[in-house]
């Protein structure tokens, strides 16, 4: 047995071994974007494979950073961040079961999104793919977690447990095909990340010999699992060496013929913790499937990884810091001066310290020429005009502009014309917010399916609207039918609210939310002052709303033979619409075919609802 765990974790060790080397470039040019990011503008991928610094050419080389990446990426991530996640859970039917199903799977979004801080978790998502183009987010089931549901045989309590989100940077994922565009078309991937000794000893219950591992290209230092470029002379703002560490490695394949439910290998160091199948069903049609969903910042055609921004600015970033530097140089020689003197009429070594300052009294030997400066040339135009056009060549390819600043807008520019602009200037984001409205959708979708897989028992939910209003719920995996409801993103782009308030009036004026009397439902009312943003503070007090609630759990429990008494302060005709409304559904249907009393239970009920508005 020990011989067949060997020969597995040496296969696994090749296999990402060999990936690794695959992928190497990529490594280096999301070191080189991080690198340009933070500042350190003046790295290169050197001929053997590694991150180097170059040098000044001449001693009084001017080697100043002019960052225009970073403004450039905090403009972008500004923008990104502002995209509206909320999702909208739509029922497969208008099949009671199933309308019920998509709210209860709707709140448990809303829940997990509270709880999880899912939004500051896709924040940190769309960093990534903004530097290095791509980014993952991990999608498992921590059973540690949750509400305590009992005791096992040693008296230690057990856990209901909880979904967690987590995000996953490019240089942890390992595909098997690079030239593969979608995870889903992929067979095989990767998951390697260094961890300190004490998690994995928490994790695995191993105990594995730890060395220093670099983090990005995650290779060992003194192991011959790496040789994969790490030299120890990297530039600092990149330096990622993590001591003491263990390279876990996850490998995940696709379910076939030889493994029907998946498989899945994590190997610790040079130890075998686990070989089984894929845990997680969340695959289409409950198939077992990666735990990851994808999100790109550009997608490259014929590419599993996407590009960054950052690579395509390089390139003028570095021209800029030329142009400006040169620009200095250039300055420098014409306020300072290039003297002239005569080989042995003065003090060389005084004047190449103090030079020629003001009140300085110069000798120089008798019947030499005096010193004197060179006749220097005023700064050419050249430079000032390609140090525009650099800057123009920033917003072109970066597709981000600071319109109100642009000095080519006219003083009396309509409001329309403008917002016409913003829009235009805002289209070259596209791409990057349907990434992130895709990975929103599948993130969702695989929250749903674990807890399909694994909530059980019931469990206790809450929901905190923007007013502060806490509603509790109750839910197991029989209230969630995930692969028969439809997750769709009602977003719109990046309009803001203002501009949302806007149509919301627009559309107030003109009478479209209006009922067939022409008047606003108590209903709309509320809808209208969610869309506004002002929270749910109207349907909290909305009686109508509380009535509906309050008959939709009453149709719940006469389908279970409970026999519901009217109670004084029901709204009737609400009631009784409700429980119609009911009886006329396939579940109502299917029931009363089982219970021939079930028709009867309903009618009595209503009759009692008839009977208290006419007394």
């Amino acid at each position: 047995m020990k011989k067949e765990e060997e020969k597995i974790v040496n296969e696994v060790l090749a296999d990402f071994k060999e990936r690794a080397e695959k992928r190497k470039s990529l490594d280096l040019i999301w070191q080189v974007n991080m690198n340009f990011l933070m500042g350190n503008q003046y790295c290169n991928i050197g001929y053997g494979g590694n991150l180097e610094e170059s040098e000044r050419q001449y001693f009084w080389q001017e080697r100043e950073v002019f960052n225009h990446i970073a403004p450039t990426f905090d403009i972008r991530y500004a923008k990104l961040t502002k995209v509206d996640t909320e999702i909208n859970i739509l029922p497969s039917t208008n099949d009671e079961r199933d309308v019920k199903s998509a709210k209860v799977s709707k709140k448990i979004i809303k829940s997990i999104k509270n709880k999880l801080k899912l939004q500051s978790i896709i924040a940190q998502g769309i960093k990534w793919s903004e530097v290095c183009g791509t980014c993952f987010y991990k999608i498992t089931w921590n059973s540690d977690k949750g509400q305590v549901v009992g005791l096992d045989e040693g008296g230690h309590p057990v856990k209901s447990g909880e979904v967690e989100v987590s995000v996953v940077s490019p240089f942890e994922i390992y595909p098997d095909n690079l030239v593969t565009e979608k995870l889903e078309e992929l067979q095989s991937i990767i998951h390697a990340k260094a961890y300190s000794t004490e998690e994995v000893k928490a994790m695995f219950d191993v105990t594995v010999k730890g060395q220093d591992v670099n983090v990005y290209s995650l290779d060992s230092v003194n192991s011959s699992i790496g040789g994969l470029g790490f030299n120890g002379t990297m530039p600092k703002m990149i330096e990622s060496r993590k001591s003491d560490s263990v390279l876990v490695i996850e490998r995940y394949n696709r379910p076939n013929a030889t493994y029907p439910n998946g498989r899945l290998t994590i190997v610790a160091g040079d130890k075998l913790v686990y070989d089984g199948d894929l845990p997680y069903k969340i695959g289409s049609d409950d198939e077992r499937d990666f735990p990851f969903v994808k999100q790109t910042a550009i997608e490259e055609p014929g590419s599993f990884f996407g590009t960054s921004i950052i690579e395509r600015l390089i390139p003028v970033q570095r021209a800029y810091n030329a142009v400006k530097n040169r620009k200095h140089e250039f300055i420098n020689r014409l306020s300072m001066g290039v003297l002239s003197v005569e080989d042995g009429s003065v003090d060389l070594d005084n004047l190449e310290d103090e030079g020629l300052s003001p009140g300085k009294i110069l000798v120089y030997r008798q019947g030499s020429s005096e010193p004197k400066y060179l006749q220097g040339e005023s700064l050419p135009n050249g430079l000032s005009e390609e140090e525009n056009a650099l800057l123009e060549e920033f917003n072109k390819i970066s597709g981000v502009n600071d319109i109100l600043n642009s000095s080519s807008l006219s003083s009396n520019i309509s409001g329309t014309a403008l917002e016409l602009l913003i829009s235009q200037d805002e289209e070259r984001l596209n791409a990057s917010i349907e990434s992130i409205r895709g990975a929103n959708i599948e993130i969702a979708r695989k929250i749903l399916k674990l807890y399909k897989q694994y909530a059980i028992f019931p469990r206790l939910a809450r929901i905190v609207g923007e007013n502060g209003q806490v509603e509790l719920f109750y839910f197991s995996s029989c209230d969630i039918s995930s692969d028969d409801v439809e997750i769709e993103n009602v977003s719109s782009g990046l309009s803001s609210m203002t501009q949302r308030r806007e149509m919301i009036f627009s559309l107030l004026e003109k009478g479209i939310f209006n009922d067939e009397n022409g008047q606003l439902s108590s209903k709309m009312k509320c809808k209208i002052f969610e869309m506004l943003g002002m929270g749910n503070w109207e349907s909290a007090q909305d009686l109508n709303e509380l009535h509906i609630k309050k008959a939709g759990s009453e149709n719940l429990k006469m389908l279970d033979g409970v026999n519901c008494k009217v109670s004084e302060i029901d709204e009737d005709n609400l009631h009784i619409n409700e429980h119609i409304a009911f009886m006329l559904g396939s579940d109502y249907e299917k029931m009363s075919m089982k219970n021939s009393n079930l028709e009867r239970v309903f009618l009595e009920h209503i009759r009692a609802h008839r009977q208290k508005m006419e007394g």
